[in-house]
């Protein structure tokens, strides 16, 4: 597909809650994309979303979709256990796509759905969009920078409370152990573990150990980990799910300093070295996958190659698994 003359046309399989604001206007805000086409299994949902965001067809089957010759690339935003599912197709179809994170429920599915784009040599994205954020770039600045000298660690804490669902018995896929084992873990935590490499390098060792406290559904609520960058940078995270409150705190530490924020809180980054303490506060922007859409637009270009591709995105679920194996 010739992508640097004219517009991509993208179509979006599971057009539910994250891309009503987080992503699905990123592709029509972006120029040179043009989101043409949705699909959800109700046809009504579809329509109405269609409607709604001004998007001329919408479809409940997904093969029409994607086998569309009108439509060259495909987000692929439905809940993890069926991304190969559809990734496959896609594939097949020999089309571009994007995946919302994590890539699949298991790294042996990741590394089926990365495989197939390989092998036809397609474009595969990873919605891992914290890689292009602007306050994380701040942050990977500042150690490139050698602001804290040569990076020692990094630790992880992050702590919910049970919510109302939770509590409720009212089934939810993110809590369902065979979509995702780790329960809120695979959906949050790979969000940093992702950001971590970003900024760090990749992991080469990792391990965990991994319970279900509360006992309010199938998946694990409680994961502590530790792993070792291939730099010699140690790492370690705890993740619980049924905390007394809301916590989420990195710390990066070097040699001759600090950098402290949050993975999903807009709290300030701070530096702490030689030269006192800084505090910056850069919020997000209203549609969060802004930037990483646009990342997109510039790798097909050929401007710039895209932080989160399906081999950073392979190698997070290969992280995730080693946790989750060992616990």
């Amino acid at each position: 597909m010739n992508v640097t003359n004219r517009t991509i046309r993208w179509g979006i399989i599971g057009c539910g809650k994250v891309t009503e604001i987080k992503s699905g206007p990123a592709y029509q805000k972006t120029a040179g994309f043009e989101l043409v086409a949705v699909m959800r299994r109700t046809k009504k949902l579809a329509a109405d979303y269609a409607k709604r965001h001004k998007i001329d067809r919408y479809y409940s089957d997904a093969d029409e979709l994607i086998n569309n010759p009108e439509i060259d690339a495909v987000y692929i935003a439905t809940p993890p256990d069926t991304h190969k599912y559809y990734a496959l197709k896609v594939a097949q179809a020999g089309k571009p796509c994007c995946i919302e994170k994590p890539m699949a429920p298991c790294y042996d599915d990741s590394l089926e759905i990365y495989e197939s784009f390989k092998k036809k040599q397609l474009p595969l994205f990873i919605a891992y969009y914290r890689r292009t954020l602007p306050r994380f770039e701040q942050v990977r600045q500042w150690l490139l920078a050698d602001q804290i000298g040569k990076v020692r660690h990094v630790r992880w804490h992050l702590a919910k409370p049970s919510s109302d669902l939770d509590k409720s018995g009212v089934y939810n896929w993110r809590t369902d152990a065979a979509i995702a084992p780790g329960g809120y873990f695979d959906d949050l935590a790979s969000h940093g573990l992702d950001l971590f490499v970003h900024l760090l390098g990749e992991i080469t060792t990792a391990k965990g150990v991994a319970q279900n406290q509360q006992g309010l559904y199938s998946a694990k609520d409680a994961v502590t980990a530790c792993w070792l960058h291939k730099q010699g940078i140690t790492g370690e995270g705890s993740w619980n799910f049924g905390a007394n409150d809301h916590r989420d705190s990195v710390e990066i530490i070097g040699s001759q300093g600090i950098i402290r924020f949050s993975v999903f809180h807009e709290k300030p980054l701070v530096l702490e070295n030689t030269f006192g303490i800084k505090s910056i506060e850069i919020p997000n922007p209203k549609h969060i996958q802004e930037y990483h859409v646009a990342a997109m637009k510039d790798h097909f270009m050929g401007k710039a190659v895209h932080p989160s591709l399906g081999s950073s995105g392979l190698h997070t679920s290969w992280v995730m698994h080693k946790i989750l194996e060992t616990a």
